[in-house]
């Protein structure tokens, strides 16, 4: 077996159409030399895949799941017998037999599957169920786990704090995306942020060309992005239309996405005949996002925070729209307000004000120089986003105690290419 580290992703489900973010994360560690591998816990359901999917090299390894009590014994006493992993399951059983079924059996299942791929560090995407069994999986294998902490997995209501708690705790370490999430954290848990980093998602900044634009158009358009949930406040932007036409201003709103919102959004617009004017696309994939952002005017993020704590971290879409040089009105929840600066790189307004954001869009939309904001968003995205920058952080972090060198600089064993259509098997099977 190959002595080259190799890193364990263990994420809820792999791939999914929302969470970008991650497969260019992968992407940017591939590119640097690490060597990856993935575990998704749940089988994919999403029906559309992005392109740059299939540049993923990791092979993929889908974890298996049971409800059945008795099944969990058959694979503890099983996985027991093995020599490196018997003493793992020793200590952990205790604990393993209080969890749920499923997160036990994914746990123990994990553990094996981690050092049949000769996995020397585990490291998860959210506080919540994926770092739950990365961190009993490591404990059973003896390998270091991390996990990086977004906003919901740490902000909604039904968060066990305790859990949260100990998570942070007893990791190798703990990422999170933004200075707001860094300093929340660590004044929640003050004793258990010790080993908790603020590494920002990356962009690949390649594929997201600036290209600034004039208030030439005598419809100006706008675009919204994300899925049609509550926390997106895309009802807020369909309002914004209608306040906007009563001003004798005149706009074109287009949402890409789709949610369980999509049909209150479609009552919403026929009830304020704003069908010509505001239009649901649908889901889209990356590269048709990227498309859109460069044949819109302005880009619109009315954030808001649900009555159960759920909001919005730092939506890499938004980062993407001030990367391609398209104006940016956004609400400042949590982090938003970090790269989104009113006057500077483009309109941050309060959450849920209604009139607010509707005078920012006007703004937005007026013809004019707006190439001082655009430039200065850009920069700040090529300075604090870039996901070359991103993927050398992360490697360092997981380099072992006492390592000379972060994981980034050594030679990547090599990994064996899969296509397309071997991968998309391989995580359904």
């Amino acid at each position: 077996m190959s002595s080259a580290p190799v890193i364990g992703y263990v994420l809820k489900m792999y791939p999914r159409f929302s969470e970008t973010f991650i497969v260019s994360e992968i992407l940017a560690r591939e590119a640097a030399g690490e060597r990856i591998v993935i575990f998704s816990l749940r089988t994919p359901t999403d029906s559309r895949f992005h392109a740059e999917l299939a540049k993923v090299k990791a092979p993929v390894t889908q974890i298996p799941r049971t409800s059945n009590a008795d099944k969990l014994w058959q694979r503890i006493a099983e996985v027991a017998e093995l020599p490196d992993l018997g003493a793992g399951i020793q200590r952990i059983l205790p604990e393993l037999l209080t969890s749920e079924v499923d997160d036990a059996f994914q746990s123990v299942m994990l553990a094996k599957a981690a050092r049949e791929h000769g996995v020397t560090h585990l490291h998860a995407h959210f506080a919540s169920v994926a770092t739950t069994v990365a961190r009993l999986a490591g404990a059973i294998s003896g390998l270091p786990y991390s996990f990086t902490a977004h906003a919901k997995d740490i902000f909604h209501e039904d968060v066990d704090q305790g859990q949260l708690e100990r998570k942070l705790a007893e990791a190798h370490h703990a990422i999170t995306i933004s200075q707001y999430n860094l300093e929340d954290l660590r004044r929640r848990f003050p004793a258990a942020t010790q080993n908790l980093h603020l590494v920002r998602n990356g962009l690949d900044l390649e594929r997201f060309p600036y290209q600034p634009r004039s208030s030439t158009r005598q419809v100006p358009r706008i675009l919204g992005v994300g899925r049609l949930v509550e926390k997106k406040g895309f009802g807020l932007l369909v309002q914004a239309v209608a306040q906007l036409r009563s001003r004798g201003i005149r706009v074109q709103a287009d949402i890409a996405g789709d949610g369980p919102l999509a049909a209150e959004l479609e009552a919403q617009i026929a009830a304020l005949d704003l069908q010509d004017q505001v239009h649901l696309l649908g889901p889209r994939t990356q590269a048709e996002i990227n498309e859109l952002l460069g044949s819109h005017d302005v880009f619109a993020a009315p954030f808001v925070v649900g009555p159960d704590g759920n909001a919005d971290g730092l939506p890499t879409v938004l980062l993407e729209a001030m990367a391609r040089g398209i104006r940016c009105v956004a609400a400042d929840v949590t982090a938003v307000g970090e790269v989104t600066r009113s006057a500077e790189t483009g309109w941050l307004v309060p959450s849920g004000d209604l009139t607010a954001f509707t005078e920012a869009l006007a703004e937005a939309v007026q013809p004019g120089d707006h190439t001082p904001m655009t430039d200065a968003a850009r920069t700040l995205v090529e300075e604090q986003f870039d996901s070359s920058r991103q993927a050398i952080q992360l490697a360092e972090l997981c380099t072992p105690a006492g390592g000379e060198t972060p994981l980034v600089s050594r030679p990547a064993a090599a990994v064996p290419a899969f296509t397309p259509q071997e991968r998309r098997a391989e995580v359904t099977a």
